[in-house]
């Protein structure tokens, strides 16, 4: 498996809307639908992604644990399923299924949205506060396939809890390392 980092995109820049469907309920949804009160995590995932496979639970855990506290979540495949057939939205519904999503997982079949966040692999996530302005990017934690660390999402927790107190968000943030997104034209 090949192994991608994420870029670093400035903090504060503003998080870039969208309209996709969600794989599981084909409803369409933009970024003011999944906003949360607090502030949104847009996380860019696949189903094949075995750095995807290795986390999946623990970011449902994560979800869940915050959606509660007024967090939004939102998950994105930019994949291009007629070179990854599996990540097709036919089978995204199926790993949100198997792995109890209880946020959307949309297909971004034009990758537009995929270049707008500079999403580079799968896992890959981005933190909004309240006014939409990044305050975090990077991994859900130092857990990789085979390295045997735990999975817990410390490093997106920390971030989140930083927010729901008021304080600055722990550094350095770092990058999260997955599978490449399966680019069409690039």
């Amino acid at each position: 498996m090949a192994e991608t980092v994420s870029k670093m995109i400035p903090l504060g820049t503003k998080a870039p809307d969208f309209q996709l469907p969600d794989a599981v309920t084909a409803n369409l949804h933009s970024l003011e639908d999944v906003r949360g009160e607090k502030g949104t995590v847009v996380m860019f995932i696949c189903n094949h992604c075995p750095f995807v496979k290795h986390v999946a639970d623990e970011i449902v855990r994560v979800a869940n644990d915050y959606r509660v506290l007024g967090f939004g979540f939102v998950a994105i495949s930019s994949n291009d399923v007629n070179e990854f057939p599996e990540d097709h939205p036919d089978l995204m519904w199926q790993f949100a299924r198997k792995h109890n999503f209880t946020f959307p997982y949309l297909y971004d079949r034009t990758q537009i949205t995929a270049i707008d966040y500079k999403a580079a692999c799968t896992p890959d996530f981005f933190l909004f506060n309240s006014d939409l302005k990044l305050v975090y990017r990077g991994q859900l934690d130092n857990s990789r396939p085979g390295n045997g660390i735990p999975v817990n999402g410390r490093d997106l927790r920390e971030a989140l809890d930083a927010i729901l107190n008021n304080r600055k968000i722990p550094g350095p943030q770092k990058p999260s390392v997955g599978c490449d997104i399966k680019w069409k034209y690039r």
